[in-house]
């Protein structure tokens, strides 16, 4: 289709019937725009499968490039080298206000520097991309980005139109954005003048009949009916006028930038578009096939962006047909119900030149259609979004931008003090659960920030400070924190959580819930004799992860043990595990110590808490969630937790926790033995035995090992 169309002669004149069409077009859809059911496509219009959604650059266009200086800099003074290392990254302000927030949405993203330069090659070679991430990592603002950078002057304006040879197969033409509402109104106007004269013709008909009638001998009876027969022509014929007047399915007048479609979620009418149900089909009622045809996001992000957040929950057959939109180009609209009479219409089809953005976790790729994957890694490109990145000054200064941003975009927020900035970048730190690093998931950053400004906001302060931040943190916790923290109290109530003295066979270990709460979970270990092959029965709504750590363990206390534990069974009970279970392995050494205390008849420290990996060799190895744990235990009144040495960089504890535990980083079993176990007799005893075993391996080697795997 070509859009060299004249759009200044749209007058109600020009809007005759084409002879060659069967249907009223205006005059102005004539060249190269107007389309009827034998015509094909322009050459240069065709979509190449071979070359979508290519779009080549003149030298010229490369050398002038508007995405080449899409920069992401805080215009702020600096202060000198010396200062840079501070919070802030040497950023000299007042406040929040004083950074300038970047007009382009691609420019407010911060730290997913390779995700943002992939979207923005995108963008200028119109090609596909997926990205697979942690919610809130920003791929939703990338997509929207990526809008912004299109080209406006490639929009287009969708009209559909009766068919009069078939109208169950209506007509599909497209115009430059803001041509097809003056095609409308020129149809609508050809309407009126004709309704008017056929309502004048009418009236004049009438008015003679009903003369004729009472100047005659004539019956007046017969003669009202002949005008109610007259009058219900004439309306019939005008629903047949209104029936030529097009079907505006997708409008890009108004648009200020390229579409952006979000189509998560969508059900398949709402994706592939639909055409509604008519109860009313004959009669003179009917709707027009025409008039009940909707578009779908497809069609309304034809030249623009299309999103497609959790792409795995589109089900099979529409990410088939949404994978011939993509390669086609073009995709015909019909009723998705089998049981509506828009079942019986299928349009021309509707250009749908639209760049595809799939997103998702990483579990997204698992349910995804294989074909439409290539499609999309074919033409395109997949990124992975990045959850923490490297603390540096220049990052910290990023971070005061997106503080800045948080607070202009919802327009009602007092601005940041320099303090309340660090406090904020601090628990940016925190989160990531990685030493010198931050975090990306800046949705939920960005709901602390919000928070802390509705709290300033609620005390009329000037500015939002340190102290509204802290609030902030506390009124913020999450729903697994909350629940954390109730958990924590009630078994202070019930006195089961045991801060205090030893027992034998009870460790109290640590877990997370979600993603930022710990919880202190004590694990007790029973050595019974067997009447039979000797095995490990451990309890507590084991998931995979857990079970196969507790049979790591049990070839340690093989290995360890002087007795002969082939005719025992060794129990093992995650204490009001919940009713998620135990997942992970990150109570490997809480179960080793467990069991070798029950084995060896050795008390444990109850004012102890553990949390660490395990291999067969006896190895610590680093965990998530270490400082979240760290905090559970302080909550709940322990003294020393034991972590593995390798997440010593991880801890990032709030300041009122620093002086309520002591903690202890290892790198072997026979480590935390030695401190976990009481009695030093049994214990010496035990841990020299390990060591003869061992050998030099159990040097002890603070910082050693892989780094976490947060």
């Amino acid at each position: 289709m070509s859009n060299d169309t004249d759009t200044d002669d749209v007058s109600p004149e020009s809007a005759e019937h084409d002879p060659g069409e069967g249907a009223d077009v205006p005059a102005d859809e004539e060249e190269g725009v107007a389309r009827g059911p034998d015509e094909t496509r322009e050459p240069d219009d065709a979509p190449n499968p071979d070359e979508r959604p290519r779009a080549e650059a003149s030298d010229a266009e490369a050398e002038e490039d508007p995405l080449a200086d899409l920069g992401s800099e805080v215009d702020a003074e600096i202060v000198d080298d010396s200062e840079e290392d501070n919070l802030l990254g040497g950023l000299q302000i007042e406040s929040t206000e004083d950074i300038d927030v970047p007009d382009k949405l691609v420019d407010q993203v911060i730290g997913q520097d390779d995700a943002r330069d992939i979207v923005k090659k995108a963008a200028k070679q119109r090609r596909h991309v997926m990205m697979i991430g942690t919610p809130g990592t920003g791929k939703s603002m990338l997509a929207k980005a990526m809008s912004e950078l299109l080209p406006k002057e490639d929009l287009q304006d969708v009209l559909v139109y009766h068919n009069p040879d078939d109208g169950n197969e209506p007509k599909v033409r497209t115009v430059p954005a803001g041509k097809g509402e003056q095609i409308v109104e020129a149809h609508k106007d050809e309407a009126r003048k004709k309704n008017r004269m056929r309502s004048f013709l009418m009236w004049i008909i009438i008015a003679i009949v009903l003369g004729y009638t009472l100047l005659s001998p004539a019956s007046i009876l017969l003669g009202i009916l002949a005008a109610g027969v007259v009058y219900l022509a004439f309306r019939y014929s005008n629903r047949g006028s209104d029936a030529m007047i097009p079907n505006l399915i997708v409008n890009a007048a108004d648009e200020s930038t390229a579409p952006f479609e979000d189509a998560t979620g969508a059900h398949a009418g709402a994706l592939l578009g639909d055409v509604r149900h008519d109860p009313f089909q004959s009669g003179g009622m009917e709707t027009p096939s025409h008039d009940r045809v909707e578009p779908g996001a497809i069609h309304k992000a034809n030249k623009g962006v299309l999103f497609v957040d959790e792409i795995n929950t589109l089900d099979i057959r529409s990410q088939q047909k949404l994978m011939t939109a993509i390669q086609e180009g073009e995709f015909a609209i019909t009723g998705q119900s089998e049981r509506s009479s828009g079942a019986m219409v299928q349009t021309e089809p509707v250009p749908c030149d639209f760049i595809m953005i799939a997103a998702g976790n990483l579990d997204a790729m698992e349910n995804m259609h294989p074909a439409l994957r290539s499609r999309i890694k074919g033409y395109g490109y997949e990124v992975y979004m990045d959850d923490t990145i490297e603390d540096t000054p220049e990052m910290r200064r990023k971070y005061a931008r997106f503080i800045a941003q948080e607070v202009e975009k919802d327009g009602r927020l007092p601005h940041y003090t320099p303090e309340a900035i660090e406090e904020v970048i601090l628990e940016a730190k925190r989160r990531a659960g990685r030493k010198e690093h931050l975090t990306l998931k800046l949705r939920d950053l960005g709901g602390l920030v919000r928070v802390a400004g509705d709290i300033a906001r609620a005390e009329d302060a000037e500015f939002t400070t340190r102290d509204h931040v802290l609030q902030a943190k506390r009124r913020s916790r999450s729903i697994e924190q909350q629940l954390a923290d109730d958990y924590i109290e009630r078994r202070k109530d019930y006195e089961l959580t045991v801060n205090k003295g030893d027992v034998v066979g009870r460790v109290n270990g640590l877990a997370v819930m979600g993603e930022d709460s710990g919880i202190v979970l004590p694990v007790m270990a029973e050595v019974t004799p067997s009447q039979g092959p000797g095995q490990v029965i451990a309890t507590g709504q084991l998931q995979e992860m857990a079970e196969e750590a507790v049979q790591n363990v049990s070839a340690i206390i093989k290995k360890f043990s002087d007795e002969d534990i082939s005719e025992k069974d060794v129990h093992i009970q995650f204490v009001q595990a919940g009713e998620g279970g135990v997942d992970g392995d990150s109570a490997s050494i809480t179960v080793a110590t467990a069991v070798v205390s029950a084995l060896e008849d050795a008390p444990v420290r109850q004012d102890l808490a553990m949390t660490g990996s395990l291999s067969v060799r006896g190895d610590v190895l680093p965990v998530g969630g270490v400082t979240h744990k760290i905090e559970a235990a302080a909550k709940a009144g322990l003294d020393t937790v034991i972590i593995p040495a390798a997440n010593e960089q991880d801890v990032m504890i709030e300041e009122e926790y620093e002086e309520q535990v002591e903690i202890v980083p290892v790198t072997h079993i026979s480590e935390v033995l030695e401190v976990a176990l009481a009695g030093e007799t049994e214990k010496d005893g035990l841990v020299d035995r390990i060591k003869s075993i061992t050998g030099s391996a159990l040097e002890r080697q603070v910082g050693r090992g892989s780094p976490s795997p947060q």
